[in-house]
């Protein structure tokens, strides 16, 4: 495949003309997507080539949501773009009562291929409303999918195999990514669904992080090389259903588990990666599981106060000494 660098926002912009290019049954749906290409320019140029197959809505999440899962069940591919993440609970009853059941409910005859596409977390001043890490809102749901990529590459990839999946998927976007860059083919490729990449290869701890944390794992990896310590770092990409198998061998071998984790600790996403590892290889552990996370408290405004309640690569590394010298 041929190589460029590319930004993650034109990763996914590429995905999406792709796969409408590829697909007639893929249209794109949500506020400001059409015309104006999205608020963060992610769905541009589109409506320019298909204005029948890109479509702005009032501002409802519910109605996005709710006209999606229709055309879904109707035989259409959907990707609806949620301006914010946040606001994603608007529609819970269109995915949770909905969309994420229709398949159970009748016995595989009846699917829902859709995809949300939703910015999530930190880093960009956007304040409470704006701000929030909201996977786990959604992580007791079956029927879901949720991925979670962190690389341009990822982001291609996982956005294509989410719109020929063929269940409902919330596609989570770190805000604070689109302009990072990353080698990216120019071709059409899938990266693979619910399966977990080991980004690190080490024997002494392992770091499971998702979307921004794993570039702060990263840097606490070479920080922890640097003093002899040797880390492991795997990044689930889909965080549900979860690659239980990859993380439970990684922790096997070093012993030792550091969840990070951008979100309040208590019902966290890391909370089930603890509770998994304890129910399936508490034996092989020579330390406690540490979790490192935001505070629980919403995300403030003030660039200082965001800043001190979100996790850093320093949080990680001290993490990591702690469990290694237990």
């Amino acid at each position: 495949m041929s190589m460029r660098k590319i930004s993650f926002g034109k990763a996914i912009n590429e995905a999406l003309h792709q796969e409408m290019e590829r697909d007639d049954s893929v249209f794109i749906i949500g506020e400001d997507v059409a015309k104006m290409g999205g608020d963060f320019g992610v769905t541009r140029g589109i409506w320019q080539k298909w204005p029948d197959r890109a479509k702005d809505t009032a501002l409802s999440e519910s109605a996005i949501i709710g006209l999606a899962s229709g055309a879904a069940v109707c035989g259409l591919r959907p990707v609806a773009e949620l301006m914010f993440a946040d606001f994603i609970g608007v529609a819970f009853d269109q995915l949770v009562n909905n969309a994420a059941k229709l398949r159970y409910m009748f016995n595989g005859e009846v699917s829902c291929p859709m995809v949300v596409r939703a910015p999530t977390g930190s880093g960009i001043r956007t304040a409470y409303h704006h701000s929030q890490s909201v996977e786990p809102w959604f992580m007791n749901v079956p029927g879901l999918v949720i991925v979670a990529p962190s690389t341009p590459y990822e982001a291609k990839g996982l956005l294509i195999a989410s719109i020929r999946n063929e269940d409902p998927v919330i596609f989570l976007e770190h805000k604070s990514f689109y302009s990072i860059k990353g080698d990216v083919p120019e071709e059409s490729y899938e990266v693979e669904l619910f399966k977990a990449e080991v980004k690190r290869e080490g024997r002494d701890v392992t770091i499971v992080a998702t979307m921004s944390m794993v570039a702060l794992a990263e840097k606490a990896a070479e920080k922890l090389a640097e003093e002899g310590i040797s880390v492991e770092i795997i990044d689930p990409r889909t965080l549900f259903p979860l690659d239980k198998d990859t993380i439970n061998r990684s922790v096997a071998k070093t012993g030792r588990l550091v969840i990070a984790q951008e979100g309040p600790k208590v019902m966290g996403f890391g909370a089930e990666i603890a509770a998994m590892v304890v129910e399936d290889v508490f034996e092989y552990l020579k330390a406690p599981v540490k979790r490192v996370t935001t505070m629980d408290v919403p995300i403030p405004f003030s660039p200082v106060l965001e800043d001190y309640v979100v996790p850093t690569d320093v949080d990680i590394t001290e993490a990591c000494k702690a469990v290694v010298e237990f």
